[in-house]
């Protein structure tokens, strides 16, 4: 029994090293991060083993019944959670439930030895009733929400900085029992807490995992129907796409089918140099005729009045000979002279008159 015990020690402070050498590394999609941490996940294992082989734990026994020493073993399947989590490649939903289900073994050991807080135990519970829809807070209540939210936080906050206390003054923890028994204890709590945001995140992903088309069948071509191809139409000759491919503007095969149904669109044109010019041809229209042109062609429709200047004011010379223009100038100006006479200056406006 000894023996087994301390392999177990041994298993667990290698994985522990593993684990702690795993949180200093950003890239986790290198083919070194995921050899390290298979490696840590299957040391980990290998301590769910050496503990189940010696029966560390029976649902027997009460939280007072295990050694101070032997409480930092019931982390075990919290940390394989975490690592499993990491997993890239393969199949994300497997990860995902392998997950959960070290989770739930974490949560339910702790409840067994009265570990969990009673907000803890709510949680929980409500965990196992709904753990597709499981959620740390109302879901309908933002206000509530928010609330239940800061207060895990602050909580969250008071515990790891109680580990960081008695982290920095590690001589206690090896000599005095009940500070190393507070150290394990608060450290699962602050497990506890990580558990529930985890089960909450991975409900949600599974969910949207859930919502994804499924992959397609062996043998079939798994590659979608790409609209930007040459020649995307269906057998019916239908095709989604707006913008015609090139080839089906300037195809050499017909134009017409045989029933007369037009087969790509076309132009009527002259020759084919017509078309060669306008194909490299600015976005703009350009001018069809000069300045001096566009001037005599509005002259012409008398689009332009000619005149003014000092030449408007003089008046031409009265054609003596003309009698008939001199009796016109001669009725208007004495037409004008009876108008004036009718009419003195400030006669029209007597409205604002005193």
């Amino acid at each position: 029994m000894a023996e087994e015990s301390r392999s177990l020690r041994n298993y667990f402070l290698e994985a522990e090293s593993k684990r702690r050498d795993l949180e200093f590394s950003w890239d986790t999609n290198t083919s070194t991060f995921q050899e390290k941490l298979t490696s840590a996940i299957t040391t980990y294992e290998q301590c769910l083993k050496a503990a189940d082989q010696i029966s560390l734990f029976s649902s027997n026994e009460t939280l007072d019944d295990i050694s101070s020493n032997d409480l930092q073993y019931l982390i075990i399947e919290f940390h394989l959670a975490e690592l499993v989590l990491k997993i890239t490649g393969g199949d994300r939903k497997s990860y995902l439930n392998r997950s959960r289900t070290h989770l739930e073994r974490f949560l339910k050991r702790l409840d067994s030895y009265d570990i969990l807080s009673k907000t803890d135990s709510r949680l929980y519970q409500k965990y196992e009733d709904a753990p597709d829809a499981f959620s740390t807070a109302s879901t309908t209540d933002a206000a509530a929400r928010r609330d239940i939210k800061i207060a895990r936080f602050r909580e969250e906050k008071e515990l790891k900085k109680k580990l960081e206390h008695l982290q920095q003054n590690p001589s206690a923890l090896q000599n005095d029992e009940a500070a190393t028994r507070d150290f394990y204890l608060s450290l699962l709590k602050l497990s506890v807490h990580q558990t529930f945001q985890a089960l909450e995140s991975i409900a949600q992903e599974l969910h949207v995992l859930s919502l994804a088309p499924p992959p397609p069948e062996p043998g079939k071509d798994a590659r979608p129907l790409d609209l930007r191809d040459g020649d995307s139409r269906s057998k019916d000759g239908y095709s989604e796409r707006l913008d015609l491919p090139i080839t089906s503007l300037t195809g050499n095969g017909p134009i017409l089918s045989k029933d007369g149904k037009p087969l790509r669109p076309f132009t009527l044109l002259d020759n084919r140099q017509r078309l060669q010019a306008g194909v490299f041809r600015p976005d703009h229209s350009l001018p069809t005729m000069t300045i001096d042109e566009y001037l005599e062609e509005e002259k012409r429709r008398g689009g332009i009045i000619e005149g003014g200047g000092e030449q408007s004011g003089l008046r031409p010379e009265p054609d003596e000979d003309n009698m008939d223009k001199a009796d016109e100038e001669t009725m208007k100006a004495r037409a004008w002279d009876e108008f004036v006479e009718a009419n003195p200056k400030g006669s029209g406006n007597t409205m604002n008159r005193g």
